[in-house]
């Protein structure tokens, strides 16, 4: 029976084999376990992008760069703080102004079911009517239920707030270091490189820095127009619901169908039926030229992305890292077509100068 020894070839391969095997297996484990941490770094990391643009801007007229830092970063923090501040009290006013009038909205759809034959013969079968009035009178003394789910809520809010800190710090870091560390990275490659790879670094910060720019603008759109359609319509709440209808819509593909699913459930009980159907078909129309006219627009020169790659992104996204990956998604999918692209010319460019046939000087004539 032979022994394998160390000098083997045979045994040196399998040995390395399987170290190999338990390497890649070991640094998958650890990814898996710091996979809170590592996303929490490729948030910030596509904030301190998105900042980058607003920082720079700032530097121009402060000339100092820490101090446009903290005011880029002060700004982005005041917003949401002042929108909060400004929509969350009339929203739960509102919002109990609407735990009211629910018996009687219910008490609307009963007598339109009524006054409809082929309606009332459905309700006469299956007694809709009568679930959705017990539903609608049991809803206000449902109130105190409702606030006890609020206080759970707010310890996860808590959590989230100290998450949201610990990633605006992480991202400040990178927006006053990310400058150094790409030069950095860029002297370290081969010079026959360096090139290419400051142009493709540079590239995607212009495609993230535009997309966001051009997300914001493309969900205030939205937001703007769903608010003047339901002040006409006389929805009680219409800047909350436009508040939604902006959030929403900065998720691709989705994001605008899920505000207007929820917009139309709210006008069910406030405006049945007209200002319900006027809100479906305003959703519908403005889906569309949102989708073919507005984000190509806007987006056109931002992130050239194949529609097919954008949907195959945003499910990769929010499979791993739910909301904020399918909003990371089209960047990050851009990001990783300009890396192909760019490989692609360094190898083809490569491949060219190494096939290039070296001229050899005639020989001078005895």
């Amino acid at each position: 029976m032979a022994v394998m020894t160390p000098r083997d070839p045979f045994g040196r391969a399998v040995l390395r084999t399987v170290l190999i095997v338990v390497v890649v297996a070991l640094a998958l484990y650890i990814l898996y376990l710091l996979r809170t941490p590592i996303t929490w770094l490729i948030i910030a990391g596509f904030i301190a992008v998105a900042m980058s643009g607003p920082v720079n801007l700032i530097q121009r007229w402060t000339g100092r760069r820490g101090l446009s830092i903290a005011l880029a970063y002060l700004a982005l923090v005041l917003v949401p703080i002042g929108l909060g501040a400004l929509l969350v009290p009339g929203l739960v006013s509102q919002g109990e102004q609407l735990a009211t009038d629910v018996p009687g909205y219910a008490q609307d759809v009963t007598d339109f079911v009524n006054e409809n034959e082929t309606l009332r013969g459905l309700n006469e079968k299956y007694d809709i009517t009568a679930e959705i009035e017990s539903a609608a009178q049991e809803l206000p003394s449902r109130l105190g239920d409702a606030a006890k789910v609020l206080q759970d809520i707010g310890v996860g809010v808590v959590n989230s707030i100290f998450v949201a800190v610990t990633i605006l710090i992480l991202s400040v870091f990178m927006v006053g270091g990310g400058g150094r560390w790409a030069e950095a990275f860029v002297r370290s490659q081969p010079a026959a490189r360096a090139e290419r790879v400051d142009r493709a670094l540079r590239h995607i910060a212009d495609a993230i820095g535009n997309y966001v720019g051009g997300a914001l603008l493309q969900a205030t759109i939205a937001a703007v127009s769903a608010f003047v359609v339901l002040t006409i319509l006389g929805a009680p709440f219409a800047g909350p619901l436009a508040l939604v209808v902006f959030f929403f819509d900065l998720i691709p593909v989705v994001g605008a169908t899920i505000a207007a699913v929820l917009i139309a459930i709210v006008m069910l009980f406030v405006n049945f039926p007209v200002g319900l159907i006027i809100w479906v078909v305003f959703a519908l129309v403005f889906q569309q030229i949102e989708n073919y006219v507005i984000q190509p627009q806007i987006q056109r020169r931002a992130v050239a992305v194949e529609p097919f790659v954008v949907l195959v992104a945003v499910l990769f996204g929010s499979t791993l890292f739910g909301v904020v990956g399918a909003i990371l998604a089209i960047p990050a999918a851009a990001s990783i077509q300009i890396a192909i692209r760019e490989y692609r010319d360094y190898r083809r460019e490569s491949t060219v100068v190494a096939g290039t046939p070296t001229e050899i000087p005639a020989a001078n004539p005895a």
